[in-house]
């Protein structure tokens, strides 16, 4: 599914297009940039929504991977992305977001300031959606790569079961 990288960068997904090749990889999943064309909103625009295809041939309604990358103004800014940078989402349920972060989602209003929403390659609670499940990374790298991996895998799982 790589194998077109170098072979340094064979082993971690840091570009959005690799993260696209790593979801496409599996057959199940329907990835869609958002554009003009596609009669998307403006504001999604580039933005990546990745859906389950479920045994009946069609794509669920709700994605259970998103990259955006630009901030949603008065919604969704924390995350700083006006900064050039992108950030990938997951949606991999409460009792995965628990495991992962040591509180549940509904606990996640009374510990925001235990997380910096801005920090690069690093995982967190989704500044909008953590509540939901939802977890983010932005502009993975080194340090979140193999994190990455697995929680890919986990949420294309979960979206497929």
């Amino acid at each position: 599914m790589l194998e077109s990288l170098p072979a340094e960068r064979r082993d971690r997904l840091v570009t959005q297009d690799e993260i696209r090749r790593y979801l496409a990889a599996n057959g199940s999943v329907r990835i869609q940039v958002a554009a003009r064309e596609d009669g998307s909103p403006e504001m999604a625009w580039s933005d990546t929504f990745c859906f389950a295809v479920g045994a009946d041939g069609q794509a669920k309604k709700m994605p259970f991977v998103t990259i955006v990358t630009k901030d949603y103004v008065g919604f969704d800014e924390e995350s700083r992305l006006d900064r050039g940078l992108y950030r990938v989402n997951l949606d991999v349920g409460k009792a995965k977001f628990e495991a992962l972060f040591g509180f549940a989602p509904r606990d996640l209003a009374d510990r925001r300031g235990d997380f910096d929403f801005a920090a690069v390659d690093t995982l967190i609670p989704h500044p909008a959606y953590g509540a939901n499940g939802w977890v983010s990374i932005v502009e993975p790298g080194k340090r979140s790569d193999d994190k990455l991996k697995g929680l890919l895998d986990f949420a294309i799982h979960r979206a497929l079961a």
